[in-house]
């Protein structure tokens, strides 16, 4: 079941240094309700699917961090920024 608040998130880890390079929120068993998401975010997670194995490990649930929780409750994918 879904909620507006998710206590969970996808994260899509960099193979390079191992950082956050997308966030999403999901439910405990990892899915993430596409519908709940902006076209740009549904863009970045497919991109981060896709690239899986290439430049992205295999996504990991963990709590949410909702200290970065948009007033909406949905969290926006997060980019972390490589030098």
């Amino acid at each position: 079941m879904y909620t507006t608040q998710s206590t969970r998130e996808l994260n899509f880890h960099l193979l390079k240094d191992g950082t956050c390079g997308f966030a999403f929120p999901c439910d405990e068993t990892g899915q993430v309700n596409l519908d709940t998401l902006s076209e740009h975010a549904r863009n970045q997670y497919f991109y981060a699917r896709a690239l899986v194995g290439r430049v992205f490990h295999a996504p990991t649930v963990r709590a949410a961090d909702l200290r970065h929780t948009p007033s909406t409750g949905l969290q926006r994918p997060r980019q972390h920024a490589t030098s």
